[in-house]
């Protein structure tokens, strides 16, 4: 049986983190951490780390989940992606500030942005009295790779401190509550 992988792509703070949670889940084939949104670099070149951090360029950090939808269906990627950071907090995430950490969806086919749009109305309904969602919802124009040294950052650099004070609790969340949807 041939297989029919489907891709996803969410901004939801730093990608070390996101890259992290969904290199978790089952169904999950690959995630890679890079950019989007933004403005197109000049020469057609990749943006830079360091140019995306600028907060000049529009760029967000992202990761493109490529995923095998008879395993997990986006509905559950966005449950997982919702509940694992703040969707109400306007170009911020934690300590990391600015347009490069917003939270957006950018979708690679029609259903995926009815499917987000209906999500966010969802829980904007539910908690009236709460905060709104600010996660955009937008069309992937260009995905661009983040460099080499930023992919598997958790899984290389468990002992950082970042990834000890920001990551690790954010993967125990994880696990708690959405224990169903992990690989074994």
């Amino acid at each position: 049986m041939e297989q029919h992988l489907q891709i996803a792509v969410f901004g939801g703070g730093c990608f070390w983190c996101t890259e992290a949670v969904f290199q978790m889940l089952k169904g999950v084939v690959s995630v890679m951490p890079g950019y989007s949104g933004g403005n197109p670099p000049a020469g057609g070149e990749n943006p830079t780390y360091e140019e995306v951090c600028s907060g000049t360029t529009g760029y967000v950090e992202v990761i493109r989940i490529e995923y095998d939808p008879e395993k997990i269906m986006f509905r559950d990627l966005l449950t997982v992606f919702f509940g694992s950071h703040d969707p109400t907090s306007v170009n911020r995430q934690g300590n990391d500030t600015g347009t490069q950490y917003r939270s957006v969806i950018f979708y690679t086919m029609p259903e995926q942005k009815e499917e987000a749009e209906k999500f966010i109305k969802e829980i904007n309904d539910s908690n009236a009295m709460g905060k709104p969602i600010v996660t955009a919802v937008e069309p992937l124009t260009k995905f661009y790779e983040a460099e080499n040294y930023h992919r598997d950052y958790y899984a290389k650099n468990p002992g950082n401190p970042y990834c000890e004070v920001i990551i690790n609790p954010k993967l125990q969340k994880v696990q708690e509550r959405f224990a169903e949807l992990l690989k074994e």
